[in-house]
This record gives structure tokens, C-alpha cells and sequence, in this order.
């Protein structure tokens, strides 16, 4: 069956989707489709015949993302485009043209930096220990994707690191590049430093480069640094069809060198371009939306997001004061059973926060109810020794013919290997294992009718390559930063107190709009339901209520009782109301 490229697209989508040539910006708010819009514009750019797909670079950030937009233009029958990270783009062009500049093979890229970094001091007579080299480590990459010399660095950050001043901080760096040169080695921001160097330099590779892409497309362009921005120039060179994707309220990686200007300043930098709005949300409830829109009201780029199904506005997004850290994880998981045992499925429910050791007690509550929990950002599924062993012994019974259909042989070795029909306890690596092997008996279970056993194999592989992770059964827990591009249609926030988020070090108005953007990214992962809380303290030490709170107002939230959340009596007396403080009423 043919897929036609512009099928339901709105008026919106369809203005960026048909935009073929030329330079064009697409603001896409959150939820409002813009992987859509990217992986139609190609569709519809080949199936037009103004796009070849080898001709074609689609760029973004991450392996599990660029692993989606193949495979969602493999479902819209165009296979060959480039979809890849600017890092992996970077690698592969140094590995081709660096035999042909230099003879003999590229160099070997550093395993671990912070390692390196620690070889890289044993001359230099002073112990920074690991917390230091991480901070320093940090400082590199950031000189590096925002292309500073050590010396340009000097002036830029005339302070010292973890207690470090500033001489034994450039000190580290110069031993630092000293090892890698001896080495033979690059590290990850050296890719697209060298890379640039080298199409900057040398002309007929800048020739070769261009001939092969012809037509770019950058998603999360907010997300671009400096480096990332250079390297895309000289790909482009006086080529104009480019098309950048993005949106400045998500823009979360500044501390890393991220500069939401080049998304911003698009359209001065290219007077001819094409500017589209995408603010029809389709992911959220039209109350959540509230909750966001409140929250980046007047802020820099901010898109006021529409729900798109036009519906009435769910559950009103609840704000709960617990007394204590403990208080407000015995509540959340509380409201996670209750949600659970009304039908909610789940791997629909997330809790994000601010810091990973914010998880622990979250855990510890979810797993004293019996509720399985994943930490997302752990050890990916596919690195799973369970279910690499599953593989293995699949692909061995692949040899032999199948009386039956597959599914016996897969329930069979799953079944061996541990997979019970009753769930082990939760809160555990049993538990964690007996999920992951039954993530794979769900993906035998939903597999087309007349699909091998061979071709389900090669599905579990091909899913490995491109991080197409199966869904676990379990509650999702996460950092904020490693939510984005995520969504779940049941979300509780926590921790939303100062000193947490925003985070304690955060201190002038480009980290605190960070943090507020951080937040904004965790409301809008939210589909249907949407809870905020936050901790008074932990009795050594009083919070007060997150700024961002107080932002949102109390239109769009409602307070709700921790006493009837987290059966706990609340630490000021059991008459005191959960509601928000007064500034919030």
C-alpha cells in the first residue's frame, strides 16, 4: 500500500511539509508533531522527485533518535536517507577522507574522558580525585562546542573548578591534549572540531561533501552549539535548502553549550526563509496545556500551545505540600496505585525530578506497594544480559524447522530463561529481568500473522540496532533532562521546591530560565493527567515552594491534600491544609 506523504497533516504541517526548497524554519512547540513534519517534508520531497534520498541529511542528537526517523521514513517508503547524530555524521566523514589526507587510519576515539583525563594529571604533582576531573571534563567539552582555544577559555571562565584554581584547571587541559596527541586520539567534541577543520581546509573535500548532501534537515535545533552550527555551514556551503526544526522553550542543554540564537536569529541570518508555527498540541489535555502556557507566559520564543482535539479540559492539574522528602514518595506512589488499580496500565505513568538522587525513595515507596519501577537512562534493554542470552538462544532455533508457529518456540526459551507467569516482587534485578524477558513474549504476542521465527529475530535485531526499545509494564522514573521527547499520558512531577528546581546552584537569570524550561519540559510529557509536588523539608532544613510555582498560579491548579494522597498526618499538625502557599491561592 502506498503511503501518501501529506496525509493528515494540518494547515500547519502541511505549510512546512510542502516548503521543499529554500531555507525554512518550523518553531514546533511541544506535542504538535514535528517528527511528523520532518519525516513527510522527505517523504513528499522524494515522492515528488524534488528530493533523492541519497542526497538527503537528516540530522539530530541522539542515536535513538535518528534511529526513529529511519524508521518512520521506512514506513513511508523511502529508505537510503542519511538520518544520523551530527557526531556520527562527523566520524563518518573523517574516517572516510582522513587515509586520503593524512595516510593510514583516523584516529581511535578516548573510552571515557574522565579516565583520560586521570592518566593525563599523574605528572602534574597535585590529586584532583574523580569529582574535580568530571567538572574539568565538563569545562573541556564546553570549550571545545563553544570553539575556544585553552587561552580564549582562560579569559572566558577566569575561575577554577571543585577546588581547583585556575592555573591547575589549564593546567589539566594542556596534559590532557598532550596524552591524546601522543595517543593518537580523539575525544567526542574533537570529531566535529576536526571534521570542520578539515572541509574548512580542504577544498575538494568540502566539493565531495556537498555533492553527496544536498538537502539538510536539523531537528532540536534549539539544541545547537556553536561547533554543531560551524560544521553545518561548511556542509551546506552555498547550498540554501536547509531546514531547521525547534523550539526555544525546550532549549535545556545550555550549560553544555547549546545557543537557542540559532533558532531564534534563523530568519535574520536568512532573510529569505520560511518561518512556520506549530502550536496545535497533540499530546496534551487542554488543562495541562493551561499549566504549561502559564509557566512560559511572555518568556523568549515561547509558543502559547492549543489543544488540538478540542475536547473538554480534564482532570485539573493538582498541586500537593508534603512535610517531608519521604511524605511526598509514600504519596506519589499512593496516587500511582490508586491509578493502577483503576485500569491505568503502568508503563503510562511516569514520576520525573530534577537529580537522580531524587530515585531512591521514589523506588523504595513504589516497591514497599509492589509496583515495578524502571529507571530510565540505566543500562539499555537490548545490553540486557537476559535478553541478549533470549537472542542468542532465538537465533539458534532459527536452524531448525518449526512444526508450529513461533510463538511456542519463544514462550519456551523465555520460560527457561526465567520468565514465570506470575511476576517475581518488585523492586529488584529479579523483577527487572522478569519484565524484560516479558517485554519480548508481548512483541512475539503482537507480531503479524505469518510472521517466522527468522523474521522475528531479525526484528529484536534491527529494533537493537536503532534503540527501538520495547515498552516495559512498569512505571518510568526519570530526570528531566533524560524525559525530553518523551510522553506518558499520566505524569507527577516532584521536588518542585527551591534548591531542587530550580536546582541550588542555579543563581542568575540564564540558569534560572533554564531550570524554568526544564520544568516546562516535564509539564508537557504529560497526555491526560498532570501532578506537581513539592517537600517542605527534611527536617533538618525547611524549602520553600519553587518559584515556578508561583508563576503558574493558581488558575490552573488545584491543591490537593497530602493527608488524602499519602494517609501521613502532615508535619505541622493533622488540621493544616496541604494547599499551596499563600501566594499560590
Amino acid at each position: 500500500m502506498t503511503v501518501t506523504p501529506l496525509a493528515g497533516l494540518d494547515d500547519a504541517q502541511l505549510q512546512a511539509a510542502t516548503t521543499l526548497r529554500g531555507p525554512l524554519c518550523v518553531l514546533a512547540g511541544a506535542g504538535t508533531g514535528k517528527t511528523r513534519v520532518i519525516t513527510h517534508r522527505i517523504a513528499h520531497g522524494v515522492d515528488t522527485g524534488a528530493y533523492s534520498p541519497s542526497r538527503v541529511m537528516a540530522v539530530t542528537f541522539t542515536t535513538k533518535a535518528a534511529g526513529e526517523l529511519r524508521g518512520r521514513l521506512r514506513a513511508l517508503g523511502v529508505p537510503g536517507v542519511a538520518a544520523r547524530t551530527f557526531h556520527a555524521a562527523a566520524l563518518a566523514q573523517l574516517n572516510f577522507f582522513w587515509p586520503q589526507l593524512a595516510g593510514g587510519s583516523a584516529p581511535s576515539i578516548v573510552n571515557g574522558k574522565v579516565r583520560a583525563l586521570a592518566h593525563a594529571v599523574d605528572g602534574l604533582g597535585f590529586d584532583p580525585g574523580p569529582a574535580a576531573l568530571r567538572d574539568v571534563a565538563a569545562e573541556i567539552e564546553w570549550r571545545k562546542v563553544t570553539m575556544r582555544s585553552i587561552e580564549e577559555y582562560a579569559v572566558a571562565r577566569p575561575r577554577g573548578v571543585a577546588g581547583l584554581d585556575l592555573e591547575q584547571v589549564i593546567d589539566i587541559q594542556r596534559a590532557y591534549e598532550k596524552l591524546k596527541d601522543e595517543r593518537h586520539q580523539l575525544d567526542f567534541e574533537d570529531v566535529l572540531l576536526a571534521c570542520a577543520g578539515m572541509i574548512e581546509a580542504e577544498p575538494h573535500v568540502a566539493a565531495a561533501v556537498r555533492e553527496q548532501y544536498r538537502h539538510f534537515t536539523v531537528d532540536e535545533f534549539q539544541d545547537v552549539s556553536p561547533v554543531q552550527n560551524r560544521l553545518l555551514e561548511l556542509w551546506l556551503g552555498e547550498r540554501r535548502d536547509l531546514c531547521v526544526v525547534g523550539d526555544a522553550s525546550q532549549t535545556i542543554y545550555s550549560f553544555a553549550g547549546a545557543d537557542p540564537q540559532f533558532l531564534l536569529g534563523f530568519a535574520d541570518r536568512h532573510p529569505d526563509a520560511r518561518v512556520v508555527r506549530l502550536d496545535r498540541n497533540y499530546r496534551s489535555d487542554a488543562a495541562v496545556l493551561a499549566v504549561a502556557n502559564d509557566l512560559m507566559r511572555d518568556r523568549p520564543g515561547a509558543l502559547s500551545l492549543v489543544a488540538a482535539s478540542g475536547a473538554e479540559p480534564g482532570p485539573q492539574p493538582t498541586l500537593t505540600t508534603y512535610p517531608h522528602d519521604g511524605a511526598e514518595a509514600a504519596g506519589v506512589a499512593r496516587a500511582i496505585a490508586a491509578q493502577i488499580a483503576a485500569g491505568t496500565d503502568p508503563h503510562d505513568i511516569a514520576v520525573l525530578y530534577r537529580t537522580n538522587s531524587q530515585s531512591a525513595p521514589l523506588l523504595a515507596a513504589l516497591a514497599e506497594r509492589q509496583i515495578a519501577a524502571t529507571v530510565l537512562g540505566g543500562k539499555r534493554f537490548f545490553d540486557l544480559p537476559e535478553v541478549r542470552q533470549a537472542l542468542l538462544e532465538l537465533r539458534a532455533a532459527t536452524v531448525a524447522p518449526l512444526e508450529t508457529s513461533f510463538l511456542p518456540t519463544v514462550r519456551d526459551i523465555l520460560r527457561r530463561s526465567g520468565l514465570t507467569d506470575e511476576p517475581p516482587p518488585a523492586g529488584g534485578a529479579v523483577r527487572d529481568a522478569w519484565e524484560a524477558r516479558a517485554a519480548i513474549l508481548r512483541l512475539a504476542e503482537e507480531a503479524p500473522a505469518g510472521t517466522t521465527l527468522r523474521a522475528f529475530t531479525d526484528d529484536l535485531l534491527a529494533r537493537a540496532k536503532d534503540q527501538h526499545e520495547p515498552s516495559l509494564r512498569t512505571v518510568t522514573l526519570a530526570t528531566l533532562h533524560a524525559a525530553k521527547g518523551l510522553e506518558w499520558h499520566h505524569v507527577h512531577l516532584v521536588g518542585l521546591a527551591e534548591g531542587l528546581l530550580p536546582i541550588s546552584y542555579a543563581t542568575t537569570p540564564e540558569t534560572i530560565d533554564e531550570e524554568r524550561r526544564l520544568a516546562y519540559v516535564g509539564i508537557t510529557r504529560a497526555a491526560r493527567s498532570l501532578s506537581l509536588s513539592w517537600a517542605r523539608g527534611t527536617g533538618q532544613r525547611e524549602r520553600a515552594m519553587s518559584r515556578f510555582v508561583r508563576e503558574i498560579g493558581s488558575g490552573s491548579l488545584r491543591a490537593a491534600d497530602a493527608r488524602a494522597m499519602s494517609g501521613a498526618r502532615v508535619a505541622r499538625g493533622s488540621s493544616q491544609s496541604a494547599s499551596p502557599d499563600p501566594a499560590v491561592r
